[in-house]
């Protein structure tokens, strides 16, 4: 078994209101920040676990998200997986 590190980003769909997003564009907005013209707040979560292969530890990341860390419904996700070093 290999150790593998996942890196994971989980943001809202963008046909979705992005409520928190939207109050920080707005405080952006205040504060002079007038070249912002989107904020989109999501979660990002690094995760170590242990695989035969590179593509075992894909297949779990990927359950992973699909089952605990992203809601299909409101949430799309996109990570990479890379062997860890030692």
């Amino acid at each position: 078994m290999k150790k593998y590190i996942a890196e994971i980003n989980v943001m809202p769909l963008k046909n979705l209101l992005d409520p928190q997003g939207k109050a920080v564009f707005n405080s952006m907005q205040k504060m002079g920040f007038e070249e912002v013209s989107s904020v989109r707040i999501g979660k990002h979560i690094t995760m170590e676990l242990e695989a035969e292969s590179k593509e075992k530890a894909m297949e779990k990341v990927n359950e992973a998200c699909n089952k605990i860390l992203a809601n299909p419904v409101m949430e799309g996700y996109d990570y990479t997986v890379e062997e860890a070093d030692n």
